[in-house]
C-alpha cells in the first residue's frame, strides 16, 4: 500500500467509524425495537443506520471501491478493493447494555486483509491495524498495544464469544483445547480480539464467523504481533469454513491446531 493511499484509506476508515459512533452512542441503553433476521440473530435500527452512515462516507471518499456490509449486502462486486463492514459486532451485548461490542471496518485488496479497525463507541477505544505496521491503539481505560508472549498452552487465557456458535463436533474440538489451557472465559465478540491485541488474552477459538466478522480483525491481530488462521491452519479467506484461531503468541499455533484438529 503506497504511503499516500494508506493515509487516505486510514482517514476514510476513521471517518466511517466516527459516523457509525454518532448513530450508535445515542441508542446505547435506550429503548429500541429488536427484530430478528433470517438466521435468528438480533438487529436494531442502530445496526442499519450505522452501516448506512459508513457506506456514505466510503462512497464519498472512494466511489469505485466495493462495499460489503452485514445489513445491506454488496455494492460494486468485482472491485479490486473491498470495504467490509459490521456496524455492531455483538448486537446481543449492545441491546443488553453491555459495552462488549464494536464497529468493525475491514479493507481487502484482491481478497487480502490490509487494514482493520475495531471501534468501541461507548468506551472510546479504537484499534487500527495496517499491514506491515505496528498496531495503533487509543482509549481512556489504559492498555498498551502489543500481544504478550505465551509459548505454553498451559499458561494461556482462552476465550470465545459463546458455546452456541459451535456445532457438536466443533464443541468437542474446542473442549480439547480448553482442557489444555489455564483458563477459559466466554463473551466479548470483537472486543475480545482487541484485548488479545493488548496482551490481556492469549487465544481465541471461534466458529460460524462471516467475512464481516473477521476481515477487520486480521490486520489488528497481526499488527499487534499475533497470528490468525482457521482451525486447519490456513489463512482466513473469502469462502472459508468460518473458524478462527487467533493467537497472541504464534509459538502456540502448532499445539493448539493439533487439539482443534483432533
Amino acid at each position: 500500500m503506497a504511503r499516500d493511499d494508506r493515509d487516505c484509506l486510514i482517514a476514510c476508515a476513521e471517518a466511517a467509524a466516527a459516523a457509525a459512533a454518532s448513530v450508535v452512542r445515542p441508542c446505547f441503553r435506550a429503548p429500541l425495537a429488536v427484530a430478528r433476521k433470517h438466521d435468528d440473530s438480533p438487529v436494531t435500527i442502530a445496526d442499519r443506520e450505522a452501516e448506512q452512515a459508513m457506506r456514505r462516507v466510503i462512497a464519498a471518499h472512494f466511489p469505485k471501491d466495493g462495499i460489503l456490509g452485514e445489513e445491506f449486502g454488496h455494492e460494486r462486486e468485482g472491485a479490486g478493493r473491498l470495504w467490509v463492514l459490521d456496524p455492531i459486532d455483538g448486537t446481543r451485548a449492545f441491546i443488553t447494555g453491555r459495552p462488549l461490542f464494536g464497529t468493525l471496518i475491514g479493507l481487502l485488496e484482491e481478497g487480502r486483509p490490509v487494514l482493520g479497525l475495531i471501534d468501541q463507541p461507548i468506551t472510546g477505544e479504537r484499534w487500527l491495524g495496517v499491514a506491515g505496521e505496528a498496531l495503533r491503539f487509543r482509549g481512556p481505560l489504559g492498555g498498551r498495544p502489543g500481544c504478550r508472549r505465551c509459548p505454553s498452552l498451559a499458561e494461556a487465557e482462552l476465550t470465545a464469544t459463546s458455546p452456541a456458535m459451535f456445532s457438536p463436533d466443533q464443541a468437542a474440538r474446542f473442549a480439547r483445547l480448553a482442557g489444555a489451557v489455564r483458563r477459559v472465559s466466554w463473551g466479548g465478540d470483537c472486543y475480545g480480539y482487541g484485548l488479545l491485541a493488548l496482551g490481556l488474552i492469549d487465544m481465541i477459538a471461534e466458529a460460524d464467523l462471516k467475512l464481516w466478522d473477521w476481515a477487520a480483525l486480521v490486520p489488528v491481530i497481526e499488527s499487534a504481533g499475533g497470528a490468525a488462521c482457521d482451525w486447519q491452519g490456513r489463512p482466513l479467506a473469502i469462502g472459508g469454513d468460518g473458524t478462527i484461531l487467533a493467537l497472541g503468541d504464534p509459538a502456540c499455533e502448532e499445539a493448539a491446531l493439533a487439539l482443534l484438529a483432533g
